[in-house]
């Protein structure tokens, strides 16, 4: 695996899963455990997906206890997650790096530490880091900030379409993970 020229950027920022490590989280246990806490609240969850889910606990006044369930689910995963290939580049990329992802912050820096990678990354947000999560631009403009760059001065490595329109509505460069070999 190589990476593409990185001198040009003055920071690199990962997604998480499925990029850097990949978490094990069985997301149907996760949404029956969300869809519970908003029945709980009065509120019909069965059509719901997990991200409407949590636009529901807002109208509800449930978000920080559907967010504490949810990140039970991705903590959990990150002890039992897997090192991707990509992850031995944190040490090597050459520029501060950081991670942006749709997961909960602490069970990102779970992840990082459980894999070594902690020392390699500068910047950790995740979808409860700011008030907004993935694809609204706010969590990678806030990573870029964390990491003292500029927007079109960083690079932003995901694995899915939501990450790469991310980084358009962010004006960040964006490059597949699956580009990196």
């Amino acid at each position: 695996m190589t990476l593409p020229d990185l001198s040009a950027f003055d920071a690199v920022v990962y997604d998480l899963d499925g990029t850097l490590v990949d978490l094990r989280v069985d997301w149907n246990d996760t949404a029956r455990d969300a869809a519970a806490v908003l029945r709980d609240a009065g509120v019909d969850a069965d059509s719901l997906d997990l991200w409407k889910m949590l636009d529901a606990a807002d109208d509800a006044g449930v978000r920080d206890e559907l967010e504490r369930e949810i990140a039970a689910h991705e903590r959990e995963g990150a002890w039992v997650s897997d090192r991707l290939p990509l992850a031995d580049h944190l040490a090597e990329d050459g520029v501060p790096s950081g991670v942006c992802s749709l997961n909960a912050e602490d069970a990102c820096r779970v992840a990082l530490d459980v894999h070594d990678l902690s020392d390699h990354v500068d910047a950790v947000v995740g979808r409860d880091t700011v008030g907004t999560y993935k694809p609204d631009p706010e969590p990678l403009l806030h990573a870029v900030g964390l990491l003292g760059s500029a927007p079109q001065q960083t690079l932003f490595v995901g694995d899915t379409a939501r990450d790469a329109e991310t980084a358009e509505r962010a004006g960040v460069p964006f490059c597949p993970a699956a580009e990196f070999d």
